[in-house]
């Protein structure tokens, strides 16, 4: 949950709610005001501020402030044109619902490099390329989505195995070797298949590379690596997955180009050489023809 939801739905007493409310309200003055100035625009105590920040498990109002800030300004930009959720309206013509998605997956692709730092990347790097095998747990659409990555990291002699069948998974979780590593994908990073997956993991020392939403959710905190997804959507009053998914293919993208640039040579001889022994489809364009 993100810390502006923690705000608006906490039980907090009447002096904490109205400091809360101005928390909410003018988060962009918070930067540049102390606690004492917080207060006193508030007629309430420093004290309420420090109160506020133990109820959402922070340390103190300046771990709750540095927190609260990066977070409004994540929220702040780049969707600031298009609804993640209701990109388009009924009014709309087809041109005008091409381009609105348009701006939305350009969007996403800003949103997600915003979020992504080069140390969890590197993390997730050396988990992969140190696992014999990597398995992949997700549900629904973000399996499918997983199939390409699978795919293009087979091609290269990574093996990924998707696991897909009902009721395996916990089976399988068992079944990963101790120098395997998982891939978990969850939007919400809050489905009980999932959380259970990475319990079983853990208590196998399995490294856990986890694909989720920012915000205070369970698998962000109990996996071995955490890479975000673009957290705009809401879980069902929407058009489509449009930015979820999106964020999902260029993580898994991002992935298996880091571990493809590895050994980057021998990749890609490897897939010319294979290619000339398999790929016999005709071309109609000369930019696909193989020097």
């Amino acid at each position: 949950m993100l810390i502006k939801e923690q705000l608006e739905t906490y039980p907090f007493s009447q002096a904490e709610s109205v400091t809360v409310a101005f928390l909410l309200e003018h988060p962009e003055r918070l930067e540049a005001m102390t606690i004492q100035e917080i207060a006193a625009e508030t007629f309430t105590q420093s004290s309420t501020l420090v109160r506020i920040s133990k109820k959402l498990q922070f340390a103190g109002w300046k771990d709750l402030k540095q927190a609260y800030l990066e977070e409004w300004q994540y929220l702040s930009k780049n969707f600031t044109k298009i609804d993640a959720n209701l990109p388009f309206l009924p009014t709309d013509s087809t041109m005008n619902i091409i381009n609105k998605l348009a701006v939305l997956e350009k969007s996403t692709i800003d949103d997600i490099v915003s979020l992504l730092h080069h140390d969890s990347l590197s993390a997730a790097k050396r988990l992969l390329l140190n696992a014999e095998v990597i398995r992949v747990f997700s549900q629904n659409a973000n399996l499918l989505i997983a199939q390409d990555f699978a795919l293009k990291m087979n091609r290269i002699r990574r093996t990924v195995v998707l696991s897909s069948l009902k009721g395996e998974e916990r089976y399988e979780a068992y079944n990963v070797p101790r120098n395997g590593c998982a891939i978990l994908i969850s939007y919400s990073g809050e489905n009980k298949d999932i959380l259970k997956i990475n319990q079983i993991l853990k208590s196998r020392n399995v490294p856990t590379i986890a694909i989720t939403s920012i915000g205070d959710n369970s698998l962000s905190k109990e996996c071995t690596c955490f890479l975000p997804v673009t957290t705009r959507e809401k879980l069902y009053s929407k058009i489509g997955n449009f930015t979820t998914n999106m964020s999902i293919i260029f993580l898994l993208d991002a992935l298996y180009s880091i571990v493809f640039a590895e050994n980057y040579e021998k990749n890609l001889e490897h897939l010319k050489r294979v290619g000339q022994l398999v790929d016999k489809r005709k071309i109609a364009v000369d930019v696909m023809r193989e020097e």
